[in-house]
């Protein structure tokens, strides 16, 4: 199974070292020197790691064969893919690999049917689960633990608590300092 560990972000320098976008909880690993990853669009590689190093808080990897600016600049919003065993699961058990959250049915604490998770949209400050409702319609869930207090791979369920207007628009409370000031 392959999974997606990260994104090429810009050149860094001129000796063909790129910043990489981190996609896993597990980049001493995944993005190790030595690793053979796969890429997204597949031409741009195999892409074999020779070299890594943190540098003001982003990770600077550099590839074999791509020893200047040019090559680092031309593998920019490439996706980084490793070969993962299907039935290996994360070390912290709080934590998912994306293939074991697809296709989760989506319940309310209360067992009412939300939908089926559709894809994880990793963004920088959270994740996003996309759940395909009944209906067609797709509803981005906050993927904290606020909002999802259960994930239940044995019955394959993502229990969510949804605040109010996340799953009804009509519910949405606006707080807003205007209203405040006028009390």
């Amino acid at each position: 199974m392959q999974l997606v560990v990260g994104r090429i972000g810009r050149a860094h320098g001129i000796k063909g070292e790129v910043t990489v976008e981190v996609r896993t909880d597990e980049p001493e690993s995944r993005l190790a020197p030595g690793a053979v990853l796969a890429t997204e669009p597949a031409s741009a590689g195999p892409l074999i790691i020779a070299s890594g190093r943190v540098h003001s808080g982003r990770l600077l990897l550099r590839f074999e064969g791509v020893m200047d600016r040019n090559g680092a600049e031309a593998l920019r919003n490439t996706l980084l893919i490793a070969e993962v065993d299907p039935d290996e699961t994360p070390e912290d058990p709080e934590e998912y690999y994306d293939h074991q959250l697809i296709d989760l049915d989506v319940v309310t604490s209360d067992g009412t049917e939300v939908g089926r998770i559709a894809e994880i949209s990793h963004l920088p400050y959270q994740d996003l689960l996309v759940v395909r409702r009944p209906d067609g319609s797709e509803l981005m869930v906050p993927f904290v633990s606020e909002i999802v207090p259960e994930i239940d791979l044995k019955l394959q369920r993502a229990v969510i608590t949804p605040p109010p207007g996340l799953l009804d628009e009509a519910e949405v409370q606006v707080a807003s300092a205007r209203e405040r000031d006028e009390s």
